[in-house]
């Protein structure tokens, strides 16, 4: 399910403003054909609904995994995009698509595809929570049930997928902080520290939880931490950046922060 991390990351995750099928499906195209350096300069609608009317790609549970192949070379890439409502879609077991994960495939990522399709149809069939997204509020809810879903996958793999999580999810980081301007740290994979929960109390200093004493120290002095965290997913002091993955909330009013940290 690399790709789906990769279309979380690069914020290509969003709400549906259209219940109508093809409307649905030409957001999420257009959302593939604006990636930079894709290399394509259209026509991907015109795919996915040329298949679709030869083969309807809902797959049971709220999801649909609709894709537009290509003889280019390239990586492959999707878009997702989660209808609160639910989409009329003609799946097989009769219920409204809430989540459409559209693929781009190059010719030379077909068994890519296979390999991704079929983890992500495991992971819905296995996971009662992924076929539960009627109850989802908004897409923070979303992107935290993808991302728990990802490492449950990655996680029944053992530790050399779970390790592969964490350099991806540490490249993502970078790249973002590329786009956003110079930074001037070097990132260095090796330094990857895994990852800590940060839990919330309220009236007292965050604790954070994790095996790297001076990352727990960073943090702990980190005056805006949860703030951050709370406000952009991410947060960064004294050379120690921070992803947030998922939080849970416990009673009474306490929060904790799954988060992936590392020094750049």
């Amino acid at each position: 399910m690399k790709c789906i991390l990769d279309a979380l990351h690069d914020g290509r995750l969003i709400e549906l403003p259209d219940n109508h099928k093809e409307k649905a499906l030409e957001y999420l195209a257009t959302l593939i054909e604006a990636i930079p350096d894709l290399g394509v300069e259209g026509g991907i609608t015109e795919k996915v609904l040329a298949r679709e009317a030869a083969h309807n790609t809902g797959i049971g549970k709220g999801w649909a995994c609709p894709h537009a192949r290509s003889p280019a070379h390239g990586d492959m890439v999707c878009s997702l995009g989660w209808s609160p409502a639910g989409i009329d879609y003609g799946s097989p077991d009769g219920q409204p698509v809430h989540m459409v994960v559209m693929y781009f495939v190059p010719e030379s990522q077909k068994n890519s595809y296979l390999k991704e399709i079929s983890s992500l149809a495991r992971a819905i069939q296995t996971q009662p929570a992924m076929q539960d997204l009627k109850s989802l509020e908004d897409l923070n809810d979303v992107r935290h049930k993808l991302l728990d879903a990802i490492t449950i996958a990655l996680e029944s793999t053992g530790p050399e997928a779970k390790a592969r999580m964490i350099q991806l999810e540490v490249r993502h980081a970078a790249a973002a902080d590329a786009a956003a301007g110079p930074s001037p740290l070097p990132l260095d994979l090796a330094s990857v520290s895994g990852f800590i929960s940060i839990v919330v109390v309220p009236g007292a200093k965050p604790i954070v939880l994790g095996q790297d004493r001076d990352i727990v120290q960073v943090l702990e002095s980190a005056p805006n931490l949860v703030p951050q965290l709370a406000d952009k997913s991410r947060a960064e002091h004294q050379g120690v950046k921070v992803l947030l993955r998922s939080l849970s909330n416990y009673q009474p009013d306490r929060v904790v922060y799954e988060c992936l940290a590392f020094k750049a």
